[in-house]
């Protein structure tokens, strides 16, 4: 189909931890925060284009575009102004912000608050049915990536490219190896705890792939009926709706014309985040255009499938060999029985040489950067060591931070 209608607005969100600046521990002042900025308690601020807002748990703050922007490679030195202007007001609390997807010795039990102002009846309510007191709840931060689409046809064909991809993302964006002070051995422990933190109602979250669903009324149809249908006796005053309950890896917002990607875990700085998406949209496009694979046949894709990949990424990152020729043949790469899916992303990167080029050389080379030297996860593995103790997890993180406010990758 004609890629007129797609890739004309981009919005990104970013969710970063608030910590004391002395001892690294999660500071619940996001509220705080944002009311020494609009001078009351509020749960956005609004700064030109950008804006500021409050997330589930108090030591949470996000920043993002409120204007959808019309390209991704401006967004990067926008969003680094932000967090350093954040960081400003955050260190007249005593705090600095800290990225990757989990803090890494938080105990979600004993130290989560939850936001207790203007939409708290939301919040209180998914706490009441999900006890949101654990990690896949009150200890994950994560990088939306907001993607437009003009018409039903242009969701359709986004949405089918979106499910292909959305298995292999974990391979170059997990940050989170490690919770309860330890490494867990999976690369990215935040999904590994989101995918399964809904189980009283495992339809909202499904297999993190969504369904084949290729139109608005389909959508309704198969999601958003059935969201509705299961959350009804454990919220029958009707506060859940279906649009914020839905928690696939990608979610459809009608009410915006966009798709929202939900598996990235957040980077070191928003330089690495928009290098990222850059790379992410680059090989969307490709798909969209049927450069390795036709429309039907992405369409006529499982999901179980796809979700057993996504299983091996959130794991092992961009080491899980993907055994399976029809999925790599969808990528173009029909020729191979394996791959790693390290080595598939940096054959699908040198495809798209000519748009990362076109990003620019800072956005380029980062990317570039970051396959060659693996998702934050592994860099962080390689920094801490197989059994870090507590002094080690505070210099390391300690250092994170730092090239959060000084907007530079994390180079073990």
């Amino acid at each position: 189909m004609s890629q007129e209608e797609l890739f004309r607005k981009f919005g990104i969100e970013l969710e970063y931890m608030l910590v004391r600046e002395d001892t690294l521990d999660v500071a619940p002042i996001a509220d705080r925060i944002l009311e020494r900025v609009a001078g009351t308690i509020t749960n956005e601020v609004k700064r030109g284009i950008m804006a500021w807002s409050n997330e589930l748990a108090l030591h949470v703050i996000e920043i993002k575009n409120s204007v959808p922007a019309p390209g991704l490679p401006g967004l990067a030195e926008k969003l680094q102004k932000e967090v350093e202007e954040l960081g400003r007001v955050a260190a007249q609390e005593g705090a600095i912000l800290l990225p990757t997807a989990m803090h890494p010795w938080m105990d979600p039990h004993s130290e989560t608050l939850l936001w207790p102002h203007g939409n708290k009846d939301i919040y209180n309510t998914y706490n009441r049915i999900f006890n949101c007191q654990g990690h896949g709840w009150s200890n994950l931060q994560s990088t939306h990536l907001n993607l437009g689409f003009g018409t039903d046809e242009g969701f359709g064909c986004l949405h089918a490219a979106i499910r292909l991809l959305l298995p292999i993302l974990p391979a170059i964006a997990a940050s989170s190896p490690a919770a309860d002070g330890a490494l867990t051995g999976w690369l990215d422990t935040r999904l590994e705890y989101y995918r399964n933190n809904q189980k009283r109602i495992p339809f909202i979250t499904g297999q993190v792939i969504p369904e084949p669903v290729f139109s608005e009324a389909e959508y309704e149809r198969q999601i958003y009926q059935r969201l509705r249908r299961d959350i009804a006796p454990l919220d029958p005053d009707g506060v859940l709706e279906a649009e914020w309950l839905n928690s696939r890896g990608a979610i459809a917002r009608f009410d915006r014309s966009a798709i929202e990607i939900r598996v990235l875990d957040i980077q070191e700085c928003p330089l690495a985040d928009i290098s990222l998406a850059v790379l992410i949209c680059a090989v969307l496009k490709g798909l969209t255009a049927e450069r390795w694979s036709g429309l039907a046949e992405q369409m006529a894709t499982k999901t179980g499938g796809l979700a057993e990949i996504f299983t091996g990424t959130v794991r092992d990152g961009e080491e899980a060999v993907i055994n399976g020729r029809r999925y790599l043949s969808l990528f173009g790469r029909a020729g191979h029985a394996a791959m790693t899916a390290g080595e598939l992303w940096q054959e699908l990167a040198a495809d798209c040489t000519p748009e990362l080029v076109a990003a620019g050389h800072g956005i380029r080379q980062t990317v570039e950067t970051m396959l060659a030297q693996g998702p934050l996860s592994r860099r962080l593995i390689r920094a801490l060591g197989t059994k870090p103790d507590r002094e080690r997890f505070e210099e390391v993180y300690r250092e994170l931070g730092q090239c959060l406010a000084q907007g530079r990758l994390f180079l073990a």
